[in-house]
């Protein structure tokens, strides 16, 4: 009985949160076909959703972006004609394969790591295949707000320690965390702590070392790919060879008089 009320309530939730909020402005849309000329795999493409959650995620990290997808080419099948070239989670679905197209009315950004050779890649991409069916993970959404939300005005470095962890069931995600851990499986940074130890050397001279820590991959949020620095930004309309001089301004409009009219 309680088992039944608790899946009907969040039910309930996933349906409130997933509708479109009344106004949504699409202020730099690039086209599926301009995106995946310039997309690569394993590039995290993120995307500002138009949904209730997409609202709540974007007030909680104060970030534009409130959902991250990964890119893996063509590895996947195709539905309806559409290659399903992105991985991502969603509460009304869980992990899956969607096609770009899906988000061609969103504003999105392309967050490509670097360095990574093919090898790299392709494990990359092979553990994101290999999550496709699993869960979406409530109970992180929630415990994410906690860390996240300013009250109680507790420090956030103890904030992080007072987290919980998710549900702790390794077959749950969310976006960001399913990315985060595909990316930990091959050993790559996002957002690593870092600390400082000293360490001696000859003549008792002493040398700072960085020792860099894996986050927990549920305290990843999608804008965190947009600030990691191991990860470049691709815009494709500068990619493809932006001119600013072939912009016509409204003000450069030639008027009758250079036009030779009376």
């Amino acid at each position: 009985m309680f088992t039944w009320l608790r899946e009907k309530i969040s039910n309930y939730i996933i349906r409130y949160l997933h509708k479109p909020v009344w106004k949504y402005e699409s202020f730099s849309v690039t086209s599926p076909e301009i995106l995946e000329t310039y997309l690569e795999p394993g590039d995290v493409l993120l995307v500002e959703g138009n949904q209730r959650v997409s609202s709540i995620i974007k007030f909680l990290t104060q970030s534009t972006w409130s959902h991250a997808t990964l890119y893996i080419g063509d590895r996947a099948s195709h539905h309806d004609g559409a290659p399903l070239n992105l991985i991502e989670a969603e509460a009304d679905g869980g992990v899956k394969a969607v096609p770009l197209s899906k988000y061609k009315y969103y504003n999105t950004r392309i967050c490509r790591p670097t360095g990574l050779d093919k090898g790299e890649i392709t494990q990359l991409i092979d553990y994101a295949i290999s999550r496709i069916g699993h869960q979406y993970d409530m109970k992180n959404i929630i415990d994410l707000g906690r860390y996240l939300f300013p009250y109680p005005p507790v420090p956030i470095f103890v904030r992080r320690r007072m987290l919980a962890l998710g549900s702790g069931d390794p077959t749950r995600a969310i976006c960001s965390t399913l990315i985060a851990q595909a990316f930990q499986s091959i050993n790559y940074p996002i957002l690593p702590e870092i600390t400082k130890e000293s360490i001696e050397t000859c003549q008792h001279k002493y040398v700072e070392r960085e020792i860099y820590h894996i986050r927990h991959h549920s305290l990843f949020t999608p804008r965190d790919f947009d600030l990691s620095p191991y990860f470049s930004v691709v815009k494709p309309t500068i990619e493809k060879g932006f001119n600013h001089k072939a912009i016509r301004w409204e003000h450069q409009k030639s008027s009758p008089e250079k036009n030779g009219a009376a």
